[in-house]
């Protein structure tokens, strides 16, 4: 496919919206409306009690109280990781000696260019938070069987969440032993998954 325009329609501090269209080379078009986002960060800030920090707050298009992992977009010439590191300290207050990717995906690609990039945060301490004027965020530490429960009683409801906690729960060498289906998973050797 071939980008033949793209017409800014709208833009804000957070992101834009264009107008695109592509071409394939068999003539096939397609016209959209495209939100344009520099990506985000995910924290999935574990401790070691092994209990994930989540973060509540009043999200306005879901209408609701949403429990989540923190997150936040990325700032001019930040890369993913850089991000992850300033927001975990921003939402949570905690700072974490460790790093590691956990997954990137597109949680919404049919109209939006946002990737959110996963990133296992341990050996945390603790600080003082910083959030924005516009947030006001609640922290609470939840056990694997709590995560469990709320995504299927529907209290969790995020979907970057979902996908963080399966990611972790995937790679998380908990029992000691991997199956050989996780051990593929973990090493990017399953057949159709993307190297993380």
């Amino acid at each position: 496919m071939k980008l033949i325009s793209s017409k800014l329609k709208y833009k804000n501090d957070l992101f834009s919206v264009t107008e695109d269209h592509v071409l394939d080379p068999d003539g096939f078009q397609i016209r959209r409306a495209i939100v344009q986002h520099r990506g985000s960060a995910v924290m999935m800030a574990v401790d070691d009690r092994k209990r994930i920090l989540l973060v509540r707050q009043y999200r306005v298009p879901a209408r609701n109280y949403l429990w989540e992992l923190p997150a936040g977009r990325l700032d001019p010439g930040e890369t993913p990781l850089q991000a992850a590191r300033r927001e975990l300290i921003e939402e949570t207050g905690y700072r974490a000696r460790k790093w590691r990717k956990l997954v990137a995906f597109y949680p919404s690609p049919g109209y939006v260019a946002e990737k959110m990039t996963i990133f296992l945060a341990t050996g945390l301490t603790e600080g003082k938070a910083t959030p924005m004027e516009d947030e006001r965020i609640e922290t609470r530490w939840f056990t694997s069987k709590e995560i469990e429960q709320a995504i299927r009683s529907g209290e969790i409801m995020d979907g970057k969440t979902m996908i963080g906690y399966a990611a972790w729960k995937r790679t998380n060498n908990v029992n000691g032993r991997r199956t050989k289906e996780e051990q593929e998973w973990v090493t990017g050797r399953a057949v159709g998954r993307e190297l993380i």
